[in-house]
């Protein structure tokens, strides 16, 4: 581990280049890209859970996330840990797992306003929250998650003004939060302005295939690039095509080994009770 893991994963999201963050879901996959060279890598909350046969973002995978940060911060690469909305409502609960995280060596944590109910926690309960852990442990690089636009891309609705997402960026900046994150943000009208509006606070968004380009997303002035649960969901994809061509040889597969990854409600949906079919 490096000597000063926070302070080296702050630089990261203010260098030349924007920070392009891939995220593991397991010990192996946290390894190998430590190995190919990233210096950081973020935990996928889709990816645990799902490999756990949990629902995401319900708050049920503490002891796995917990578990997996814990062996991953032996690699020797920068970690950050997505801890969904913090695993507990009280905000001194979120504060005291910030704190075991950073403890364990962790560089930063990534907290998330969006509700299993697909509601937003109210603006002044999140701040409360992101502020109760930068107090307790201040040099914890604390990536501010608002899912002003997630849940209206995940749930088929319209998708909200960019006030929506502006209002609580600047509410969690005051707040402390060291960087923004806004998955599903995709105009590039609005990433420009909520880039000017923050400042010096790095906008963090999620790499949608066939969207954006990491260089457009680094002209726009995002600093930092996040794959979420695409990779895990690539992975999945992959592994499946390659057994139905191993055990299909000279028959159509049934997908693209090299197409489209299942989507984020597909994946999830492996999490729910599995009825095979004889």
């Amino acid at each position: 581990m490096n000597a000063s893991p926070h302070a080296d994963f702050r630089r990261l999201h203010h260098a030349e280049r924007p920070l392009l963050l891939p995220n593991a879901w397991d010990h192996a996959s946290a390894a190998a890209l430590a190995r190919r060279g990233f210096p950081a890598i973020g935990t996928t909350s889709l990816g645990v859970a799902v490999a756990a046969g949990l629902p995401d973002a319900t708050g049920a995978t503490r002891e796995q996330t917990l578990a997996l940060a814990r062996g991953i911060v032996r690699l020797p690469v920068l970690v950050t840990v997505d801890i969904e909305g913090g695993f507990g409502e009280r905000p001194e609960g979120v504060a005291a797992l910030a704190a075991e995280l950073d403890e364990a060596g962790v560089a930063g944590v990534n907290i998330e306003d969006g509700r299993p109910d697909g509601t937003l926690a109210p603006l002044a309960h999140q701040y409360a929250v992101i502020a109760a852990v930068k107090e307790r442990v201040p040099r914890l690089f604390v990536n501010a998650r608002t899912d002003t636009h997630w849940l209206a891309a995940i749930g088929g609705g319209m998708t909200p003004p960019l006030a929506a997402a502006a209002e609580r960026a600047e509410a969690y900046v005051r707040a402390g939060a060291d960087g923004v994150f806004v998955p599903a943000l995709t105009d590039e009208r609005d990433i420009a302005a909520l880039v000017r509006d923050l400042g010096e606070t790095p906008l963090n968004l999620l790499f949608a295939p066939g969207r954006h380009t990491y260089g457009r997303l680094a002209e726009l002035g995002v600093r930092r690039i996040s794959c979420g649960s695409l990779l895990f969901r690539a992975a999945l994809h992959r592994a499946v095509e390659l057994a139905w061509t191993i055990a299909h040889p000279g028959a159509h597969p049934g997908a693209d080994p090299a197409g489209d990854p299942p989507g984020y409600a597909e994946a999830q949906s492996l999490s729910d009770p599995f009825t095979a079919t004889a």
